[in-house]
């Protein structure tokens, strides 16, 4: 029973920022909501001999979206109708173009980048919560930023 007590604690109080993540990962509220879930549904069945429960959280997060991403399977179906779009659905609002810039990197770079950079987290833990080198981790974020540099919405936003 103190498990379930401090489980529910911890998805009170860390749900928020956990989100952020997902969305920064997914691009889209529904599925970060849907990425959230299913890792704090994992986590539960192994929360018992969990020693850092955000760190835990977060790796499965970012391997959870990691295998929806390479099934490229959404749970969705096609149809004929056009969903309703958002005018911004970015963080804030800000910067749209560099989110847009982000959204079009592959899936491993993007998780670098929202990790180091929106959730500014070390090297070292990132390349722990990715499992993998932490140059890796320099070589993959070094990648994305050129990708960045030259991606012309940016570029046109810089110039400005």
């Amino acid at each position: 029973m103190a498990d379930r007590a401090i489980f529910q604690d911890f998805v009170a109080t860390r749900s928020d920022r956990l989100l952020r993540t997902a969305y920064l990962l997914t691009r889209d509220w529904g599925t970060a909501e849907d990425l959230l879930q299913e890792s704090l549904a994992k986590a539960w069945f192994a929360w018992a001999g969990i020693e850092e429960p955000e760190a835990y959280v977060r790796k499965v997060l970012v391997t959870t979206y990691t295998s929806w991403w390479r099934r490229r399977w959404r749970r969705e179906l096609p149809s004929d109708d056009l969903p309703q779009t958002v005018a911004h659905d970015a963080p804030g609002g800000e910067r749209d173009d560099l989110w847009h810039a982000v959204g079009r990197l592959p899936a491993k770079q993007r998780a670098v980048i929202v990790l180091r950079f929106y959730e500014d987290l070390p090297v070292a833990e990132v390349a722990r919560i990715l499992g993998c080198q932490e140059g890796t981790v320099k070589s993959q974020t070094a990648k994305a930023l050129a990708k960045l540099r030259v991606d012309e919405s940016i570029v046109k936003e810089l110039h400005r």
